[in-house]
């Protein structure tokens, strides 16, 4: 049985959504034909809202409002010496859970992956070293603790190999294969505060 297009191209478009498969963009799309007009009309305009005023911070490269700085390098009270470099945008709000670190951020928005095409080109790791150049003296890797994770430290450990710079990883705590997002605050605290500094 074939749906109408118009139900059919909603399908498909949910079916682009990571970990959405076909059955479960079918349950949303008819969840959100059974939703008042108002609603479905809502999310429409906080997706158009969400692409139209963000972008990335022009010092960490994760999110903000209109351009600029976001919340966190906008804080004076962070510790400017301090950068702990993470994968994507949901990883700073797993840091952030754990209350253990109040410097500064910056995201690669991504990991090594040679299989998928993943080069360091691909990432923000030109905006990471230009950062270098202020006040840092410790740079955190702080991944998941896979292949992916791995390759990706010990390669930023290696190009981080700077007089005076401190390069450290999150002590023992997160599990191998783990995501960070998922990682509860006490283990991901725990991690932060005794971190390793990565040796050549």
């Amino acid at each position: 049985m074939s749906y109408p297009p118009s139900l059919q191209a909603v399908v498909d478009e949910l079916g682009r959504f990571p970990g959405v498969g076909p059955k479960s963009a079918q349950r949303i799309a008819f969840w959100l034909m059974r939703q008042p007009t108002e609603d479905v009309r809502r999310l429409s305009q906080s997706l158009d809202d969400m692409k139209e005023n963000l972008s990335f911070c022009e010092r960490c490269c994760n999110f903000a409002e209109s351009g600029g700085l976001c919340p966190i390098c906008a804080d004076d009270r962070r510790d400017q010496t301090t950068i702990c470099v993470v994968e994507s945008p949901p990883d700073v709000v797993a840091v952030e859970r754990s209350r253990a670190f109040h410097g500064t951020y910056h995201v690669l928005h991504g990991l090594l992956s040679p299989l998928e095409g993943v080069t360091p080109d691909r990432l923000r790791i030109q905006e990471l070293l230009t950062r270098l150049h202020g006040p840092v003296k410790e740079v955190i890797l702080c991944f998941n603790a896979n292949l992916e994770g791995d390759a990706t430290a010990m390669y930023l450990g290696r190009l981080l190999q700077v007089p005076g710079l401190v390069v450290s990883q999150p002590a023992n705590g997160l599990p191998v294969g783990g995501d960070l997002e998922f990682a509860d605050d006490l283990t991901l605290s725990r991690a932060i505060t005794g971190r390793r500094v990565l040796a050549d």
